[in-house]
């Protein structure tokens, strides 16, 4: 008789990993709503993943506070780890006199060797808070992915976050660099105009951190979602609804739950062109463009045509105030459709749907605040962090109505 082989325990693990890499993957299996059924993931990784969120929420508002102060072209190089901030009397005023090089401060030499120091500690603290959120997505998630808590679902997101984390850094310093060089800064090689930095870098830099921030919220709730789906409680009974409407359906409904938050974003995102020519302190009226006109004069003065939609600063300021005229209808379109059917919607839905018109109302009456008491810094600043809270809600919204779109049918 042939002996039997004996396995050892190395071979076995062997064989289950080259079992696990080759083998077929099956698609992953459906709830009754027609999402796909995702692996459970712990809640821990759920609320590290917020707290990432909301600091880059603050990421984005300090760096709003950053181009208020018009601090951000303080500091003139940039090392990916950072260093320490000038310590002595001679630190600075070497500091200072780098500074002195750029074309900024040929529009600003009355400056003090004091107020130097304000705007450095501004665009200083603001690069700070950028590693620190680096380091706190990068700690975790090298601990969680040694304890087993990252499902294979949950992997590949996150690996996406932090390519856009890392991105960020280098595109921030791309964007301030555009500011040391008058051909390359908002000025486009006109020294009579205010140095700013580049409104086409400044948006690049606004839309990975809203991209960063929204990609950061969504996979949050997929994590808490996943628990529910994993204990079975997604059913028709804690939805209040008959079975048959929860199949996916497709036209208005599908409109309404998708586009407030890409509409919301759009609208974020030109407030980065408001900014970058800051067109905020033109046009101070409103709901008319002028005293007397809708539309403002010289709206295509610039040629190419194109570029009028993001350097000319009538122009920018219109297609600002017509998004959020967008965002206003689409938003109020999905309140309004919800409203009928708001006894039979889920808690979550409710108290999304609830928290979308609360910031919609507060973020609309900031807008018109800041544009008419000519950009006071606290308005604008609570305006730019105003965006982020409206883009959370619709976001949450989105998350909870996808699962059944009908809830909102007309």
């Amino acid at each position: 008789k042939k002996k039997k082989r004996s396995t050892s325990p190395t071979m076995m693990r062997r064989g289950a990993f080259f079992r696990h890499v080759f083998s077929v993957r099956r698609p992953p299996r459906r709830t009754m709503t027609g999402s796909p059924r995702m692996d459970p993931v712990s809640a821990d990784v759920g609320y590290w993943l917020l707290g990432c969120g909301g600091m880059v929420a603050g990421m984005v508002s300090i760096g709003g506070l950053t181009r208020l102060t018009k601090s951000g072209l303080s500091m003139t190089d940039w090392k990916v780890q950072g260093s320490l901030p000038p310590l002595t009397s001679g630190d600075w005023e070497a500091e200072f006199e780098r500074y002195k090089a750029f074309p900024e401060y040929r529009q600003r030499q009355g400056m003090t060797l004091g107020e130097f120091k304000v705007i450095y500690a501004w665009e200083y603290g603001h690069r700070t808070l950028g590693r620190v959120v680096g380091l706190s997505f990068v700690g975790p998630l090298l601990y969680f992915g040694a304890r087993g808590k990252l499902a294979p679902w949950l992997t590949p997101r996150l690996g996406g976050l932090f390519c856009l984390g890392a991105a960020q850094g280098v595109v921030g310093w791309w964007m301030v660099k555009s500011g040391l060089d008058v051909k390359t800064s908002s000025a486009f090689g006109d020294e009579t105009k205010e140095i700013r930095v580049s409104p086409y870098r400044l948006a690049t830099h606004l839309a990975l951190a809203l991209t960063t921030y929204s990609g950061l919220l969504w996979t949050a709730m997929d994590v808490f979602e996943s628990q529910s789906h994993h204990g079975g409680t997604t059913t028709t009974k804690n939805l209040k609804l008959p079975k048959v409407v929860l199949p996916s359906v497709g036209g208005l409904s599908r409109v309404l739950t998708v586009a407030p938050p890409l509409v919301v974003f759009a609208t974020a995102l030109s407030g980065a062109f408001v900014a970058g020519n800051d067109a905020g302190r033109a046009f101070n009226t409103f709901p008319k463009m002028t005293d007397d006109a809708w539309l403002p004069p010289d709206m295509l003065a610039l040629t190419p045509v194109y570029r009028n939609f993001f350097e000319n600063t009538a122009t920018v300021q219109f297609d600002h105030r017509l998004l959020a005229l967008a965002s206003t209808a689409v938003v109020s379109l999905q309140l309004a459709s919800a409203l009928p059917k708001w006894p039979t919607l889920p808690t979550p839905a409710r108290l999304a749907l609830a928290a979308t018109g609360v910031a919609l109302t507060a973020q609309v009456s900031l807008g018109v605040a800041t544009l008419l008491l000519y950009v006071p810094i606290p308005l604008a600043a609570a305006h730019q962090l105003g965006s982020l809270v409206l883009l959370s809600t619709t976001l949450a919204s989105c998350h909870v109505l996808r699962r059944s779109p009908r809830l909102l049918a007309l």
